[in-house]
């Protein structure tokens, strides 16, 4: 933990929409000495960052009332320096990518443990993360690269399939199954 920045304003908004995982990653925040605010939709977390922008944030990417990303955006606007972590139960590449756009530092999958996400909110920029214990599979970063394409296709099947040089119906069944391990 030597490469860990070590913040005087600790300052942090929590946002998620499961209630039992944001109270029980505030808790075990606040003894980590951050001064923790908590928010369960879009509209609540704007409006916190508005009154008061935090120096950290830990956002949940889909929300009841919209996309966590929203957030994010109002929070570098009001406090570029912002250092934000997404969480998501639905991981993939390419909303990846955009939260790494809008200005996020690192994206964890759910469940993510306190001690990783304090890993991603305190690491020195340019820092390399440890290589993961279970790294994705061929098959999972084959379904990964469809889920992008397909997304930035605004979800046309046949748009697509012709650009993954694929049947539009072995690209339908793919789509139809649940993600490779």
């Amino acid at each position: 933990m030597s490469d860990l920045l070590l913040p005087e304003d600790k300052s942090l908004l929590i946002l998620d929409d499961d209630r039992p995982f944001r109270e029980r990653l505030a808790r075990a925040m606040q003894t980590r000495g951050f001064d923790v605010r908590i928010a369960e939709t879009v509209r609540e977390g704007v409006a916190m960052v508005r009154e008061a922008a935090p120096a950290f944030a830990v956002i949940d990417l889909k929300l009841d009332d919209g996309n966590g990303l929203d957030v994010v955006e109002a929070l570098h606007e009001a406090r570029p320096s912002a250092r934000v972590v997404i969480l998501t139960g639905y991981g993939n590449i390419a909303t990846a990518v955009a939260a790494v756009k809008f200005g996020a530092i690192d994206y964890l999958s759910k469940p993510a443990d306190a001690d990783d996400i304090l890993g991603a909110l305190l690491a020195a920029p340019g820092a390399k993360p440890n290589p993961p214990e279970n790294p994705m599979s061929a098959d999972r970063v084959r379904w990964e690269h469809i889920q992008r394409v397909y997304e930035l296709c605004g979800h046309n099947v046949s748009e697509t399939a012709r650009r993954l040089n694929m049947h539009r119906r072995t690209l339908q069944r793919i789509l139809a199954k649940r993600s490779p391990r």
